[in-house]
Protein backbone atom coordinates (compact mmCIF):
# COMPACT_ATOMS: atom_id res chain seq x y z
CA UNK A 1 0.00 0.00 0.00
CA UNK A 2 1.21 3.41 -1.08
CA UNK A 3 1.07 7.01 0.67
CA UNK A 4 -0.62 10.04 -0.47
CA UNK A 5 0.51 13.55 0.30
CA UNK A 6 -2.50 16.12 0.65
CA UNK A 7 -2.08 19.98 1.47
CA UNK A 8 -5.21 20.81 3.42
CA UNK A 9 -6.32 24.81 4.56
CA UNK A 10 -7.34 25.09 7.95
CA UNK A 11 -9.63 28.11 8.21
CA UNK A 12 -9.28 29.12 12.21
CA UNK A 13 -12.32 30.72 13.70
CA UNK A 14 -11.03 33.90 13.99
CA UNK A 15 -7.53 36.11 14.23
CA UNK A 16 -7.95 35.74 17.68
CA UNK A 17 -7.25 32.47 17.54
CA UNK A 18 -3.29 31.59 18.12
CA UNK A 19 -1.86 29.39 15.42
CA UNK A 20 1.04 27.53 17.25
CA UNK A 21 -1.63 26.02 19.46
CA UNK A 22 -3.89 25.29 16.85
CA UNK A 23 -1.15 23.72 14.53
CA UNK A 24 -0.22 21.29 17.90
CA UNK A 25 -3.70 20.45 18.33
CA UNK A 26 -4.50 19.10 14.74
CA UNK A 27 -1.33 17.28 15.33
CA UNK A 28 -2.82 15.68 18.14
CA UNK A 29 -5.96 15.14 16.40
CA UNK A 30 -4.74 13.10 13.60
CA UNK A 31 -6.17 9.63 12.90
CA UNK A 32 -3.85 6.59 13.15
CA UNK A 33 -1.23 6.60 10.36
CA UNK A 34 -1.55 9.60 9.38
CA UNK A 35 1.42 12.24 10.16
CA UNK A 36 1.81 15.84 9.45
CA UNK A 37 5.17 16.69 7.07
CA UNK A 38 5.04 20.44 7.35
CA UNK A 39 2.97 23.85 8.26
CA UNK A 40 2.85 26.98 6.00
CA UNK A 41 0.28 29.83 6.82
CA UNK A 42 -1.07 32.07 4.54
CA UNK A 43 -2.77 35.53 4.87
CA UNK A 44 -6.52 35.63 3.73
CA UNK A 45 -7.75 38.72 4.95
CA UNK A 46 -8.27 41.06 7.53
CA UNK A 47 -5.59 39.21 10.35
CA UNK A 48 -6.99 35.99 9.27
CA UNK A 49 -4.37 33.48 8.59
CA UNK A 50 -5.05 29.90 7.34
CA UNK A 51 -2.94 27.09 8.77
CA UNK A 52 -1.71 25.09 5.14
CA UNK A 53 -0.12 21.42 6.49
CA UNK A 54 1.01 19.08 4.35
CA UNK A 55 -0.53 15.40 5.77
CA UNK A 56 0.76 12.14 4.98
CA UNK A 57 -2.00 9.19 5.02
CA UNK A 58 -1.60 5.78 4.02
CA UNK A 59 -3.84 5.36 0.00
CA UNK A 60 -6.43 3.28 1.12
CA UNK A 61 -10.29 3.46 0.59
CA UNK A 62 -11.14 6.54 3.21
CA UNK A 63 -8.17 9.10 1.65
CA UNK A 64 -7.84 12.20 3.34
CA UNK A 65 -11.87 11.91 4.93
CA UNK A 66 -10.07 10.57 8.33
CA UNK A 67 -7.70 13.72 8.58
CA UNK A 68 -10.56 15.83 7.70
CA UNK A 69 -12.98 14.80 10.04
CA UNK A 70 -10.49 14.70 12.41
CA UNK A 71 -8.98 18.07 11.87
CA UNK A 72 -13.02 19.47 11.70
CA UNK A 73 -13.69 18.72 15.08
CA UNK A 74 -10.85 20.40 16.64
CA UNK A 75 -11.64 23.43 18.83
CA UNK A 76 -10.71 27.00 16.75
CA UNK A 77 -11.32 25.42 13.40
CA UNK A 78 -13.68 27.21 11.20
CA UNK A 79 -12.90 24.84 8.05
CA UNK A 80 -10.95 22.56 6.18
CA UNK A 81 -10.73 21.95 2.63
CA UNK A 82 -8.10 19.91 0.77
CA UNK A 83 -6.43 21.98 -1.89
CA UNK A 84 -4.29 19.27 -3.51
CA UNK A 85 -3.64 15.14 -3.72
CA UNK A 86 -0.87 13.28 -4.85
CA UNK A 87 0.75 9.93 -4.78
CA UNK A 88 4.09 9.34 -3.38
Amino acid sequence: MGKVAASVKVMPQSPDVDLDDLQDRLEQSLPEGAKINGVERDDVAFGLVALLPTVIVPDDAGGTEAVEEAFANVDGVESVEVENVGRI
